[in-house]
């Protein structure tokens, strides 16, 4: 049999593409920081973060409790205690009471789907010490041996993956009053102990067993990245961990060169050969918006213009706590319109939105806080195709009629708006028409009239807006510039 061209062509792709897999990254940060970020992680743009532990036993002041009540000697958590709690109560006395007795965790995934969210990252273990799994590393101070005795990490996972979500774990590296940390806090970090027999063991076990799509690495900034050795940790996530490359459909290519058929199994789509576990950039003293994965920089990060690098902004419903408070007010909590103008604005400037809820002890999501998630999810419905997959336009924004953002697919541009105009008449200035140009409002499949303006822009003549209790639209401009 004669061999075309076409066949050596591929074949020879083939083989370009497959060596792409055996891309190995060293520890160090120039090559470390050069690893392409995921498509998928761009792509999903929302995600639910779950601040869970048994700082949602006391429930009161935020979920740094036991840190401000014997850390700070903070006043208002001393009180707390006193009026509340017997002489000689200790923090560790909480977890017996951390029962998560009401958990389904298939209802908490529904919640989670309902919202629009395309990845969730829950609480694996925060600076209090306590794992939400069954640590061999954290003997009696886990969600299997106290408390709920039961996998927490495990259950949520399996639920969440049940609806193609993306699963990922907030892994903090220090613990406030874990013993060997403080001994090597106070060599000043000359030795490592904590490192190599708990933290470090602690973390590869967790990937190992769990195999998180993200690790949201926090509870760093202490130390350096050379204490953690975050740069060794990453090498072998990204070279040889179970969550280095996405587990896909594969499709069986035969190519018949001469007398040989060469069968050569490969992905579904080139895209696939892409790594998926993401990280974030927090691995050490001085790691902010510089190294790892995409940047966070700092909790509720608001950019004043479009970054450079993928980024993300965390931020709570909840604006003064992460983990739930009894004594939270509703003056306190974000309303629907301003976390989706916050997203918008995040998603404009090409970052990842992660909203943060936090379950009580008992293991419910709060009815103001399904509220909340019910209602992204309900704007989404509408609205979420200028949003999902979008890349940031050549310009972010614009004081229009009023107020807007701009997100962008290919050739056709999202103009999202947070305020209701009060006027028929609208007015972009940035995009650049043509005869071809279509525009219509996301929710409404009739295409709106609307006229040229001398330059650049458009005037369009828009319908009585329908209600949403997002306070939020969107145009749909097909073919502008």
């Amino acid at each position: 049999m004669q061999v075309t061209r076409g066949q050596i062509s591929l074949f020879l792709c083939l083989l370009s593409c497959a060596s792409s897999l055996g891309t190995r990254y060293t520890p160090d940060w120039a090559s470390l920081d050069a690893r392409p970020i995921p498509e998928w992680y761009d792509e999903v743009k929302f995600g639910i973060f779950v601040h869970w532990g048994v700082f949602s036993v006391p429930a009161f002041g935020s979920e740094w409790f036991w840190w401000y009540w014997k850390g700070a000697q903070n006043p208002n958590y001393i009180q707390f205690m006193t009026k509340n709690y017997p002489p000689g109560f200790s923090y560790t006395d909480f977890a017996p009471e951390f029962h998560a007795q009401f958990f389904d965790p298939d209802e908490m995934a529904d919640i989670f789907e309902a919202s629009g969210a395309k990845y969730v990252v829950l609480t694996n273990k925060h600076h209090e010490g306590f794992t939400n799994w069954g640590s061999p590393y954290s003997w009696n101070w886990n969600s299997v041996d106290n408390g709920p005795h039961r996998d927490l990490v495990a259950d949520l996972g399996a639920a969440i993956r049940k609806r193609s979500l993306h699963y990922g774990l907030y892994n903090s590296l220090y613990e406030w009053f874990n013993p060997i940390y403080l001994s090597d806090k106070q060599s000043g970090f000359k030795t490592r102990d904590y490192v190599e027999k708990k933290a470090m063991p602690e973390l590869y076990e967790l990937v190992n067993r769990y195999k998180p799509d993200l690790i949201w690495s926090d509870g760093d900034w202490e130390a350096p990245d050379t204490y953690w050795n975050s740069t060794g940790f990453l090498a072998w996530l990204y070279n040889d961990s179970p969550v280095k490359v996405r587990s896909l459909h594969h499709v069986v290519l035969i190519l018949k060169l001469s007398q040989i058929v060469i069968q050569i199994i490969m992905p579904a789509s080139f895209h696939s050969l892409q790594d998926v576990v993401v990280t974030n950039d927090r691995w050490g003293l001085g790691c902010y918006c510089k190294h790892g994965g995409y940047y966070n920089c700092a909790d509720k990060f608001t950019p004043g213009k479009l970054p450079d690098h993928k980024w993300e902004k965390c931020q709570s419903v909840d604006t003064i706590s992460w983990g739930y408070r009894r004594n939270m007010k509703l003056s306190e909590l974000m309303d629907l319109p301003s976390i989706i103008k916050d997203m918008v604005y995040v998603v404009a400037l090409g970052g990842n939105y992660l909203l943060n809820v936090g379950p009580t002890s008992d293991g419910m999501i709060a009815p103001v806080f399904e509220e909340r998630l019910r209602g992204i999810g309900a704007w989404l419905k509408v609205n979420g195709e200028a949003i999902y997959a979008t890349k940031p336009w050549r310009v972010q924004a614009e004081n229009a009629t009023v107020p807007v953002w701009y997100t962008s697919k290919s050739s056709t541009v999202y103009a999202i708006f947070t305020s209701n105009p009060m006027q028929n008449s609208f007015t972009l200035s940035a995009p650049k028409t043509s005869n071809s140009t279509v525009v219509t409002l996301l929710g409404s499949p009739e295409p709106l009239k609307w006229a040229p303006l001398h330059s650049s822009g458009l005037i369009v003549l828009l319908p009585d807006l329908p209600f949403t209790p997002a306070d939020a639209w969107t145009l749909k401009l097909d073919e502008v510039a």
